[in-house]
Order: structure tokens, then sequence, then C-alpha cells
């Protein structure tokens, strides 16, 4: 790597694993990232062998620069200095394109995001001039990589959380919100910036944009706003855009873990501490990126990064929506808090018992009743059943009352279980209201159906299927049930059967 950024760049090896369930693979990465960023790297790379962040970064950078001058969108000269400007974001993990570009996806749509936090200084301030730049790389890379056809590039940024606490602004306040609306402005307007000095060399596709909701006229970043608004005139004075669309936030891939971002774009934090796996395989809790990053600057990181309400994001993205150019991705889904179960339903002793033989085996089913007459409970039993299909069959009938005790509809385990296929089929002797089944299950749950629900509603619902239909394992089709046109043959093959297609409603 001599004669490019990494030159110099110590790099340590180590052996990392794209997911717990992948096998562990030697990676080279510069000594000072963490070990998230090694199985970040892991994820990255195609195949399972070896992998050095410096060569992997070569090879996609090259074939960007190599596909640029065929197309004659790059020269000589600009192929140089996109390579460089491309090296230096991923070695100062400010930015790099999505997973696809990294395992050579030619089919899979690009992507680039930047990492807000690391354009922070050694103050605490944000580098206006360095992000408006990478913008205009990360635009010219997203040109190239969908061969100067695309009308609408997915450029994003991640870990706006992250920059937020640096600043000392909680996530849930306006002057956050400010400063996020602020950030995506001037993305905006850069982004639209390096689409128009494109189009002037490849020709205009779209007309600028000369109305744009206006940016705040301050925030607590210096010199943001004003950034924002002259990235936003500048860009409507151009002559003409490339793209008709430029900013949208996507899900994140292994790209933001390499990148060291520890939330994806409007995303709030989780908290101002994750945990880790030591050396000896214990958990342990340590401080986030973000939360070190806050306190060394004097912020207090438990407040800044303490979790927020599903309402702060919303504002959040109340505020940057006018300037994307795509609704950023819905937020993950949180888990919602148990629901308390009813009370057991209390049974009695009453209950009913009913005796059949289907195709020549034995059958028992017994019920036991609550005090208000539904049913409580049930047991099912054959005679000639060997071990390993009692066992499924007692699992299945406990599962069943626990339902049933909790306030499960019989008719939801009916409508489930009615018709389906496994042990005995055929003809059944012993009740006068259900002469055929498909199965024990099917057979014992009609018939629960015509004790316990409406008998008469129960028999026009589930009514018994043919000899046909046991014979075949098909479930029958009421005469009301719609169905798709298909004439069968005279003579139904086994192949015709299975081809016979309903619609159930």
């Amino acid at each position: 790597m001599a004669g490019t950024v990494w030159a110099g760049i110590a790099l340590r090896r180590m052996r990392a694993q794209a997911d717990p369930d992948a096998a562990a693979r030697p990676v080279a990465l510069p000594a000072a990232w963490e070990d998230e960023a090694a199985a970040a790297l892991a994820a990255l790379a195609p195949g399972q062998g070896s992998v050095s962040l410096p060569a992997l970064a070569q090879g996609w950078i090259g074939r960007l620069v190599a596909q640029g001058r065929k197309l004659s969108l790059l020269d000589e000269a600009g192929g140089a200095a996109l390579s460089g400007a491309l090296h230096a974001l991923v070695l100062e993990r400010r930015g790099a394109p999505g997973a696809a570009t990294w395992r050579n996806e030619p089919k899979a749509e690009p992507r680039f995001v930047l990492n807000l936090p690391a354009f922070l200084d050694d103050a605490g301030g944000f580098d206006i001039p360095a992000y408006a730049g990478a913008v205009a790389t990360a635009v010219q890379a997203l040109d190239i990589l969908t061969a100067g056809k695309a009308m609408a590039l997915r450029l994003g940024f991640a870990d706006l959380a992250g920059l937020l606490a640096a600043l000392g602004l909680p996530y849930d306040s306006a002057a956050a919100r400010d400063a996020a609306a602020c950030l995506t402005a001037l993305t905006r307007g850069a982004a639209e910036a390096a689409s128009a000095e494109l189009a002037q060399r490849q020709g205009p596709r779209e007309s600028a944009c000369l109305f744009w909701p206006t940016p705040p006229a301050a925030c607590a970043v210096p010199g943001l706003a004003a950034a924002a608004r002259e990235a936003l005139e500048r860009a409507g004075r151009s002559g003409g855009l490339r793209h008709a669309a430029l900013l949208a936030l996507t899900p994140v891939d292994a790209a933001e873990g390499l990148l060291g971002a520890e939330t994806g774009g409007l995303a709030p934090a989780q908290g101002p501490t994750r945990f880790v796996h030591g050396p000896d395989g214990r958990a342990a809790e340590q401080p986030t990126r973000a939360a070190r990053r806050a306190a060394a600057l004097g912020f207090p990181a438990e407040s800044l990064l303490a979790p927020v309400p599903a309402a702060a994001r919303a504002a959040m993205e109340a505020a940057v929506r006018p300037y994307l150019h795509a609704a950023a991705p819905a937020p993950a889904a949180q888990p919602q808090p148990a629901r308390p179960l009813p009370p057991p339903r209390p049974a009695t002793a009453r209950g009913q018992v009913w005796r059949v033989t289907l195709a020549g085996h034995r059958v028992t089913l017994t019920t036991t009743e609550a005090p208000d007459g539904g049913l409580a409970s049930i047991g099912l039993a054959m005679a000639r059943d060997g071990a390993a299909f009692r066992g499924l069959m007692d699992s299945f009938v406990h599962v069943v009352n626990l339902g049933l005790a909790r306030g499960m509809p019989l008719s939801d385990y009916v409508q489930a279980v009615a018709y389906g296929q496994g042990g005995p089929c055929g003809t059944v002797e012993g009740d006068p209201e259900i002469r055929r089944a498909t199965s024990v299950l099917d057979w014992a749950f009609r018939r629960l159906a015509c004790a316990y629900l409406d008998g008469a509603e129960a028999r026009h619902l589930w009514p018994d299927p043919s000899e046909e239909d046991c014979a075949t394992g098909t479930a029958p089709v009421r005469a009301d049930a719609p169905q798709l046109p298909l004439a069968l043959p005279a003579k139904p093959s086994p192949a015709a059967r299975r081809s016979r297609l309903r619609l159930v409603g």
C-alpha cells in the first residue's frame, strides 16, 4: 500500500466472525479499531478466507475507478483524486458504501453512508467543509456505481444520536431537532450541488429545485445553519441536476459497523452502555463510544444517551423529513409489555365421552366442562397407538388445554385442525353426525364443534369429507365457497388432484 493513505498505518491481525454461527476468519485492520469493526470486516468480505481492510478497500475502489474511466465519467487525474478521497473516508471512518459494493454484488442497488460523529474535531466542533466534501465524493461514487444511469441515488448518514450527544444536545429537544434539520439541509444542498457539477459534464436531466423549506435560522452548531442555506442556494442557482433524488436514509448493514456508527440514521441511542464479551467469554457492561466521547467533552452521557419515547423519534423525523428525498426507514419494532392472561376457567366433574372407530382404530374423546357449560379441557386416546405417537398426541392435547384454560376460542382450534392429515382416515363408526374424517384430530375437533358450538352451523361450516377426499388427503369445499374455474378431467390422476386450487375465504 505504499503511496496510499494506508502507508505507515499499523495493522493488527485477529480472527473474527461475521456472526456467532459463522466460521472465524483471519482479518487485518488498523490497530486502534475495536473488535466490532473486525466482525464487520469479516461480514463485508466475500468468501471465507483471510482479509485485510486496505486490500479489500482497494478492491472496490479500484473497480469503481476502472468503471468510471470505462464509462468516460473519469479521466486519469479525476480517478486518482476520487481513489484517494474514498480511501481517506474509509481510513478516517467517515464514510463507506454499503455491503453490496464491498462484496462486489453489481445487481444490488448501491448505497453510501456517512458517519456523523467522525466529523467532530478535538474541540467538539463539526467539520462542515470536510462533511460537504464527503457528500460530494459519495455522490460521485454512487453515480459511477450506477453507471451514470440512475435518476435516484441513496446517500445517507448514520449515528445522529452519537453526534447530538457529543454536542451536548438531548435527543428529545428543540435544539437537537434544529441541529438535525440544518445538518440534513446541508447534506441535501451539498448533494444537489455535486449533482449539478456532474450535470455540467454529462448533461442535466432534472431542473434545479427553486423552492425548499427554509432551514432554521440558527442552531447549536456554529456556522451550520448558514452553511445549509448557502448549500441549498448554490444548488438552486445551478443550470440543472443530474439526479432527481439523492438523500435517502436506508437500513443499516455491516458498513455502519465498520465505520463505528452505533445507531443508524435518525435512531436514538439505546443507552450509555453496552454489553461486550471479554477474552474469557464473559459479558461485561462498558460505556458506548458516544458516552466516552460525550464524557470527554464534559457532557452528562447518562442523560444525553438515555432511551427516549417513540414520540421523540417521530418529532425528529418530522424535523428532517422536508429535506429527505425518501421517507426514513421505520424504527425497529420494540417488544410490547406482556398482557395479563385471564384466569383459568375452573373445570367441574361434568363432561362427555365419545367412543368411535375410525378406519378400524378405536378412538376415545373425553371432555370436562366449566360451570357455564363451556368446554374446559379434553382428553384423546387410541387403543393401538405407539409410544412416539402417544407422546405427540399427549403433548398436543396439553397445549390445547392450556389455551382453553386461558380463553382460547374453540372455533380457532377447529379452524386450524379440521381436515388435517396424519394417522388413520376414512369411515367413522359410532358417531351419527360425523361419518367420515381425514384424521383422528379432524374427527375429534369437528365432534367438539358439534357438541360445544352451534351444532347446525358447525356441520355447515365443517361438513364431512367425501370418500375421494379421504383417499387423496384433500379437504372438502363448501358449495358456497369461492373456487377457481378449473375443470377437472373425467378420471382425475394423482397429479391432477394435486393441482386442484381453492381460495379459502
